[in-house]
């Protein structure tokens, strides 16, 4: 095809089953999940119990997987998400679907860019004496991923690859230290048995376990984002998905797990590591840190990790930032946005799509800094918690498609057409419950007076914590509207063509 900027197709053959989980591993930044999600999940949560949270989540999204993976050996197309519920629920859905999709990547995506901005804010004043508020290391960082997104996909997955491999890495030693050093600490039960994962009930500890596991996740669903840009879709696109949940499943279990067997197994442990070596819930980032310290001998490793959970949510924000530039690339060739986000330039980026992502993000990101907000305790954990609660809402969705889809094709086993779908679907719908039920913990938005992690403070939001939880509906309810304004005129025969 023509490389020329008027270019409506992105260029296939790129990417192979690695490149593909390189960025969706790196999406689901998997330090940042152990260095934020893990430690308050097992604080606040079921403590001994939280390892088990997570296997028993994964197994739900592997679950999930398998129709999602047989979908993608039926529907190749960048939109993924969008283009699966139009396939089974009608187009009108797809539209809904994908904005809320799009409410998703750009929240998180903005999550990530308070985080990183703080971080660096208060990294580079200690080890260089560099003070600069957090959004100007965020605009650097904005910078930095809008060049390497233009310059193609290519180039950002040797960076994701190199970054996430020694991401890895440090979990790994560090964990394997620790089963080293505890060996006698290690108790299966007290963190995989039915009564630990599920130790204080939904409306309490687990509850809230469950809710940051699926929030932890977050990115993995990526892998059919890129099957069009992949070497062979049908082979491709299945593989990566399951290698991608499969990956980041072990290596959550498994690094939490460690952190629970440093901390002496039981939920006494857990309380006495946190009361020695660092608050927990302040700063949660010290817990791994001072096992790691603990474990390795000096703060050589630690030191490490302070420096890759920066360069892992760079490599988060490069991810989304390119699966948020296709969504928009698919509603733009779908005519549903306009038909000049569906162009690509020379290097096959969708480069209109790189840019508005990169306009949504700087805009924000200036609000909140013109606002005098935090970076980390206002831009991070708001936006992290909006996206958790889209996701998985559109993966409910996608499930339901499935079914309907799949259904009908006889040629596709009813495991992987009716079953695994009711039963991601029916696992999702509890997490998504879990989620907005204590939404006012993740997003910390609940009203004066009420403690967010007792039973009695589900549910219990201020007003902008509403508004918060809803976006992804009212974003769903926009593209419905959208939708069908656009079914009244010549733009209804293009958004059929992108789902065909």
């Amino acid at each position: 095809m023509s490389n020329s900027s008027t270019d409506t197709g992105l260029r296939k053959g790129r990417l192979g089953v690695v490149g593909i989980v390189f960025f969706v591993v790196a999406a689901a930044a998997p330090l940042l999940g152990m260095t934020g999600a893990v430690p308050v999940a097992m604080l606040l949560g079921n403590q001994a119990g939280t390892p088990g949270t997570y296997l028993a989540v994964g197994l739900i999204l592997l679950v999930f997987s398998v129709g999602y993976a047989a979908m993608s050996q039926k529907v190749t197309n960048t939109g993924a998400f969008f283009a699966y519920v139009g396939k089974g629920l009608g187009k009108h859905a797809g539209v809904a679907s994908a904005f809320a999709s799009l409410v998703g990547y750009i929240t998180i995506q903005l999550a990530i860019y308070g985080f990183i901005g703080g971080v660096l804010s208060g990294q580079m004043q200690v080890s260089a004496g560099i003070a600069l508020p957090w959004y100007t290391w965020a605009i650097i960082v904005w910078v930095l991923v809008t060049a390497l997104s233009l310059l193609s996909v290519d180039v950002g997955a040797k960076v994701l690859g190199v970054l996430m491999i020694a991401e890895l890495l440090t979990l790994v030693i560090t964990s394997t230290a620790v089963f080293m050093n505890h060996g006698s600490n290690m108790n299966f039960g007290n963190s995989f048995g039915f009564d630990a994962i599920f130790a204080g009930g939904f409306g309490g500890g687990a509850g809230i376990a469950i809710a940051f596991a699926f929030a932890s996740f977050i990115g993995f669903e990526a892998t059919a984002i890129y099957g069009e840009e992949s070497k062979d879709p049908k082979k491709v696109v299945p593989k990566a998905t399951y290698w991608a949940v499969g990956i980041i499943t072990v290596l959550f279990a498994f690094t939490a797990f460690a952190m629970a067997t440093a901390m002496g197994g039981t939920s006494e442990g857990v309380g006495g590591f946190v009361n020695t070596a660092s608050d927990g819930l302040k700063n949660p980032a010290g817990v791994i840190f001072g096992i790691a310290d603990d474990n390795l001998g000096g703060t050589w490793m630690s030191t490490i990790m302070g420096w890759l959970v920066i360069s892992s949510c760079f490599a988060g924000i490069l991810a989304f930032q390119n699966a948020i530039s296709r969504y928009f690339f698919a509603l733009g060739r779908g005519g549903v946005l306009p038909k000049s986000l569906s162009k690509t330039n020379k290097s096959g980026a969708p480069v209109n799509g790189v840019i508005l992502t990169s306009i949504f993000a700087i805009a924000v990101i200036a609000v909140f800094a013109l606002n005098n907000l935090d970076g980390i305790a206002n831009l991070f954990t708001w936006m992290s918690a909006v996206t958790a609660v889209a996701i998985m809402f559109v993966e409910i969705l996608v499930s339901i498609a499935i079914v309907v889809y799949l259904g009908k094709d006889k040629t596709v086993s009813v495991w992987k057409s009716t079953i695994a779908p009711i039963v991601a679907a029916i696992g999702l719908s509890l997490g998504t419950y879990m989620l907005m039920s204590r939404f006012n913990l993740l997003g910390s938005l609940a009203p004066a007076n009420v403690d967010p992690t007792t039973p009695e403070g589900a549910w219990q939001l201020t007003g902008f914590g509403w508004f918060l939880v809803l976006l992804p509906f009212i974003a769903a309810v926009a593209g419905l509207v959208l939708s069908l304004v656009n079914n009244k005129n010549e733009k209804a025969e293009l958004l059929e063509d992108i789902l065909s």
